[in-house]
């Protein structure tokens, strides 16, 4: 399949566990791609995979360090993409972070990193990509959330409220932009088998009990892989989903079910 092919497309986060597999699968697809994170080398390694003809036929990628906290670092960034690869049609708000504590052991200095990935570097990508969208009339965005942004999750209170407006902003700008020929649309990851969730599996009582405990509540009985993602994600950054706007859909094996 060719969907993505003359488009460009950026991921953030795009070195992470979820991210590589998303770029590797639009790359496979045709996109030019631009790889988005903080760690440099580790985007260039994903960059340097698909441009060695790993993700399949087609695809063609540039690394672009930075840090979407940082308005500067992602205006510069996102500049290298366009004189590398092309105009970005297609973006995949993907980045984020967490720390895993009840909401009354948080400090205020940890509300403001989390609030800076999860939130405001996606209003940042968003005030920064939707203007030349606008101008060509076309635009696929994707924003990974989470499923705690749906149903709640403890020890993710602060996490959970970002992701939360997350949807709230995506429903909000598929309204202001589908007269642009732009749609925006949300995908939320269950538990996932990536750095972030090793993160939270490490910090429990007894990790091996979590784990159990997430088996036997996912109906497809088994945690989440990064490339259980690109599917759904691609989907709605083609134009298959032209005609779909301001949706939520999970991706949890059937975690949560939620209408």
């Amino acid at each position: 399949m060719t969907r993505f092919e003359g488009r460009t497309a950026v991921v953030t986060g795009g070195a992470g566990g979820i991210g590589s597999a998303v770029c590797h699968r639009l790359a496979a697809e045709g996109a030019a791609g631009g790889v988005l994170d903080r760690d440099h080398d580790a985007a260039r390694a994903v960059a340097d995979a698909i441009n060695a003809g790993g993700a399949g036929a087609g695809g063609r990628a540039g690394a672009f360090c930075c840090d979407i906290t940082r308005r500067d670092e992602v205006e510069a960034a996102l500049a290298g993409v366009t004189e590398a690869l092309g105009p970005v049609d297609v973006l995949i708000n993907n980045a984020g972070f967490d720390i895993f504590k009840p909401f009354l052991a948080t400090e205020p200095s940890e509300w403001e990193r989390l609030i800076a990935v999860n939130l405001v570097g996606a209003l940042t990508m968003h005030h920064l990509v939707l203007p030349g969208m606008v101008e060509r009339g076309y635009g696929r965005i994707v924003n990974v959330a989470s499923d705690a942004a749906r149903v709640g999750s403890t020890g993710e209170a602060v996490y959970a409220a970002c992701k939360a407006a997350l949807l709230g902003l995506t429903k909000t700008l598929a309204r202001e932009h589908a007269r642009h020929g732009i749609t925006l649309n949300v995908v939320c990851p269950g538990p996932t088998d990536t750095a972030l969730f090793e993160e939270f599996r490490r910090g429990a009582g007894n990790p091996d009990k979590l784990m159990d405990s997430f088996r036997r509540a996912i109906p497809l009985g088994r945690i989440g892989r990064p490339d259980d993602l690109p599917g759904a994600i691609g989907f709605l950054a083609s134009d298959d989903a032209a005609y779909v706007t301001g949706q939520v859909i999970s991706v949890s094996g059937g975690l949560s079910m939620a209408g």
